[in-house]
């Protein structure tokens, strides 16, 4: 009995609490029985919230529920004085404090090695990584219970850090009050659904929620059971069976696999990282939902995204808001560069010097940063244009390191910056010119891969080539003034084309996930180079059909999965109305009957969800 009663209430770091386990769904009932209890009393409401959403997080994290509550308190006090300072240097410094501790929390946990890395190799020190946190709890304990010479992040520890740093900057800002009661703003800040893997809710979307009686129609019900079940099929069906039975093999050891598997591999990665984090978005917000909360969107069809800048205003919607609203906007945005623009510029001059272990990574930064400079001075009407595409990719490369401090989510974030800027370049040129650059760029490629035989070049003059392709066929269309419209043709193509790109970047991006920051950066740099060179190299076409047929239940799901995608929102929206509003004894055994599918792709493991790591 007491084995048993360690087992549901003790944390176990190898059995860590997850939407897909059943122990989660009878923590979540007992959780709808007492809010229906409480629901008219909402300071008792939001305190068993409170108290239930650290015991959710306890039971994923452990020891460090301690630094969620160091970070719910610390906000708490310091959101209090900001509001009551009055404006000027002193509410600024208040302020500054309070965002400046909730970064070095973060900071400490998540960039320590980088840190440690960058000092050894400027100074030529030799210092060690050392949990300072887990030396005080030794000591406290009277015991080596925790292991001091390895930092561990805590589970979704970006995510509450930029809620407690939203909800200082909303009070300096004057968009909400302070919250008066710590269970109250504790209960915002843990709310478990979304506690350790987003969306980011910002204090002025979900405070006033706190004091809003719980409400549920029928129909908002049914919705809250709709996107657990759509979450439940996106994560187990789609994202976890793809990962274990093709995807994490490849990735593993990419040179044992042929250029069209690892081809696969990375689209089916594309599917997969999207099927996880919007599958663990949509269960939070019909658990959400359920008790009485919306959450705000988290995705929009991203894969539909016809440019790389419109893909950021779908994808990961409440961390592209936050960087917009608290990061582009204070650097300048789309009116000029700040003192924080070239701060930011050169510190990412540094970091890639660290990262990079090279000196002409720094120079070449400066370089480009400083020509930047000079043509601005000397060409005025271009200064808005200029400043507003540095401050773009200053926000993708801080956005690239939120996820990790590690080489290859720099070059993530890098690419995708470079992808924003280009195809705003290419927009502002004439379709005639388009053709004339594609071409020449495929001419270019082609002859430095037949020069070099770098499988990189390899797979850009495909690129290339089928860019030229579009960009000539679009610039014969107009030329010859054919009448009938192909609109609906230009947006597929650039749909297919921005899909094509983002899945590339995820390239940098998967191969150092999941990695100890310590080796991540020389793992993730020998796995992407090994995929390239499998992708770029020479392919046996003739095996083709016969690894299709192999993988058949991947290739099958990978298709099915892009294909409801890419359905029309219309549709979409009309079948989660009918879900939502059939017959409640019919909704229990459509119900029943997606748990029964769903759980028949369940492997042996349970998976965790991707963005736990971040």
């Amino acid at each position: 009995m007491m084995e048993k009663l360690a087992d549901i209430f003790l944390y176990n770091e190898h059995d860590q609490l997850l939407f897909t386990q059943f122990y989660f769904w009878a923590f979540f009932a007992v959780v709808m029985v007492f809010v229906a209890m409480l629901q008219k009393k909402l300071l008792m409401r939001n305190a068993f919230l409170f108290a239930a959403s650290v015991f959710f997080y306890y039971k994923t994290s452990g020891i460090f529920t301690l630094i969620l509550l160091f970070a719910i308190v610390a906000s708490f006090i310091i959101g209090k004085w900001v509001s009551t300072a009055r404006a000027g240097w002193r509410k600024n410094s208040i302020l500054g404090v309070g965002v400046v501790v909730n970064l070095l929390v973060l900071s400490y946990f998540k960039y320590a090695y980088f840190i440690t890395d960058m000092l050894n190799n400027m100074f030529g020190l030799k210092m060690e990584v050392v949990d300072y946190f887990a030396m005080i709890g030794n000591s406290i304990a009277g015991d080596n219970i925790f292991r001091a010479d390895v930092i561990l992040l805590p589970v979704g520890i970006s995510f509450f850090t930029f809620q407690c740093i939203s909800y200082l900057m909303d009070i300096y800002r004057e968009r909400i009050k302070p919250v008066s009661n710590i269970l109250d703003y504790g209960f915002y800040v843990s709310f478990f659904p979304q506690l350790v893997a987003g969306p980011i809710v910002r204090a002025n979307e979900f405070i006033g929620q706190l004091y809003r009686p719980y409400s549920l129609s029928r129909r908002h019900f049914g919705m809250a059971i709709f996107w657990i079940m759509n979450g439940m099929a996106k994560k187990i069906i789609l994202s976890d069976y793809i990962a274990v039975n093709f995807i994490d093999r490849v990735f593993e050891n990419p040179t044992m696999y042929s250029g069209f598997e690892n081809l696969a591999a990375l689209f089916g990665y594309s599917l997969q990282v999207y099927a996880d984090f919007s599958g663990y978005t949509d269960i939070a917000t019909g658990v959400a939902l359920a008790m009485g909360f919306y959450l705000p969107q988290n995705f929009n069809s991203p894969y539909k995204a016809p440019n790389a800048g419109n893909f950021w205003k779908r994808w990961h919607m409440s961390l592209s808001r936050w960087l917009q609203d608290y990061l582009y906007i204070p650097m300048g945005g789309n009116r000029n560069a700040t003192l924080g623009t070239y701060m930011v510029i050169a510190t990412v001059a540094v970091v890639g010097t660290v990262l990079s272990g090279n000196i002409w990574v720094a120079i070449a930064v400066m370089t480009i940063a400083s020509g930047c400079a000079i043509f601005v001075v000397l060409n005025s009407g271009k200064r808005k244009l200029i400043t507003t595409n540095i401050n773009s990719m200053n926000t993708m490369l801080l956005g690239g390191l939120w996820h990790g401090a590690s080489w290859n989510f720099m070059i993530w974030g890098g690419l995708n910056g470079l992808g924003m800027i280009i195809f705003k370049i290419w927009k502002s040129i004439g379709i005639y010119w388009r053709a004339v650059v594609s071409v020449a760029t495929l001419g270019l490629c082609y002859v430095v891969a037949e020069m070099t035989g770098w499988p990189f070049f390899n797979i850009a003059v495909v690129w290339a080539g089928v860019t030229a392709a579009g960009a000539t066929l679009r610039a014969l269309y107009n030329l010859m003034r054919i009448p009938m419209e192909l609109k609906w043709l230009e947006h597929a193509w650039a749909i297919l084309q921005t899909f094509v790109f983002i899945t590339f970047t995820r390239l940098f991006f998967r191969s150092g996930s999941n990695l100890d920051p310590a080796e991540a950066n020389e793992t993730a740099w020998n796995t992407a180079k090994d995929m390239v060179g499998q992708i770029g190299g020479s392919w046996n076409v003739d095996m083709i059909g016969e690894m299709v047929m192999n993988y058949a239940n991947v290739f099958g799901l990978i298709v099915a999965g892009m294909i409801i995608h890419w359905l029309p929102e219309r549709l979409k929206r009309r079948y989660r109305i009918w879900f939502a509003t059939m017959p409640l004894p019919v909704m229990v055994i459509v119900s029943v009957i997606i748990v029964f599918v769903v759980y028949q792709f369940v492997t042996a493991d349970l998976q965790k969800f991707i963005y736990y790591q971040f």
